[in-house]
């Protein structure tokens, strides 16, 4: 990479002279009582959206040294996942040493990022692959996250999902990835969404909670920003588009209102909140684009593991053969570069 490649890398990185307002040791979001004037009325221009969400690939171009430093942040926020119902201890293992190592030594030496020990954000996986996960992953720093509360479609007691919650961090989760119930959504139920999410923050102890609002099942774009609100009322540290399971997953309309919703919660309280994207997500201009979303709504803090993550693997693969093209000249098949 050249001098200018990697003062772009170090700018997304957040490692340079100004110090980021929003560091990871920075507290928790304790949650506030439920507030519905924070949300209730509050509308949302289906097409002022589309508009805004489509110009940011078409505003927005990155080439050569720039976009290759977009790319190595994006792997830095990639939460690596298998959640398929097939998973084996040797298939975990194997994404383990993926995160590990995300891009091959060739790749890392071309672009000259050796000392800057890349790996991707998390792994998630289902609880009964935790144990496996953080074996793999001891002493790494990289966080095992797990999908609980009855993933995908979270339709069970209420007190079996807290159960598998506290099954999972007993086995040793960092992240705890929920699902709310979507009918208290679509019936407007707020105060039973909230304390829901809420018991859900209490089983997770000192894992961070992710609450995927499963944004095609909510049929409205104000639908998605009140469930958005309840969540971080309650005390999600992120709120998540989907389970990649729906039928509609993540698309930046719907991305652009819950940030904005995160945005309009951290001027209220003070608490920075994480996005996490997910589902239908496979390319490299997936990943600027999302980026994007986050550095012009929310600023180059949110261009960190610790306040956003991309929940994809197939994604991974087509960031490797882009970089490896920046570095080489050539695209090389996918069957060469190892499977995430």
């Amino acid at each position: 990479m050249t001098a200018d490649s990697a003062a772009a890398g170090a700018a997304l990185s957040g490692r340079d002279d100004q110090k980021p307002a929003h560091l990871p040791n920075a507290p928790r979001n304790p949650g506030i009582p439920l507030d519905l004037a924070m949300f209730e009325g509050h509308g949302v221009n289906r097409q002022a959206a589309e508009r805004r969400a489509a110009s940011l690939g078409a505003r927005r171009s990155v080439k050569k040294d720039h976009q290759a430093a977009w790319l190595i942040n994006a792997v830095r926020c990639i939460d690596l996942t298998t959640l398929a119902g097939d998973d084996t201890a040797d298939r975990v293992r194997r994404l383990c040493a993926k995160a590990r190592q995300p891009l091959a030594p060739h790749i890392i030496q071309g672009l000259g990022i050796e000392n800057l020990r890349l790996t991707t954000g998390a792994v998630c996986v289902y609880p009964t692959m935790v144990t496996h996960a953080a074996k793999a992953l001891q002493g790494t720093g990289i966080p095992v996250a797990s999908v609980a509360t009855g993933f995908p479609a979270g339709l069970m007691p209420l007190n079996l999902r807290l159960e598998e919650i506290r099954y999972a961090v007993a086995e040793g989760a960092d992240e705890i990835d929920i699902v709310i119930t979507r009918e208290h959504v679509l019936t407007a139920n707020w105060q039973a969404l909230y304390d829901e999410v809420a018991a859900m923050r209490e089983a997770c102890g000192p894992a961070h909670l992710k609450a995927i609002l499963a944004t095609g099942d909510l049929q409205t774009l104000r639908n998605v920003y009140s469930a958005s609100m309840v969540a971080m009322q309650a005390g999600a540290d992120f709120i998540k588009t989907s389970t990649g399971k729906e039928g509609v997953n993540a698309t930046l309309p719907v991305s652009l209102v819950m940030v904005r919703a995160l945005r309009d919660y951290l001027d209220a309280t003070g608490h920075a909140i994480g996005f996490k994207p997910a589902g239908g997500m496979k390319s490299a201009k997936d990943a600027l684009n999302w980026q994007f979303l986050m550095r012009e709504e929310m600023g180059r803090d949110w261009l960190q593991p610790h306040l956003f993550r991309l929940g994809a693997s197939s994604m991974l693969g087509d960031i490797e053969r882009q970089l490896e093209h920046h570095v080489t000249g050539r695209y090389s098949s996918a069957s060469r570069l190892a499977l995430a």
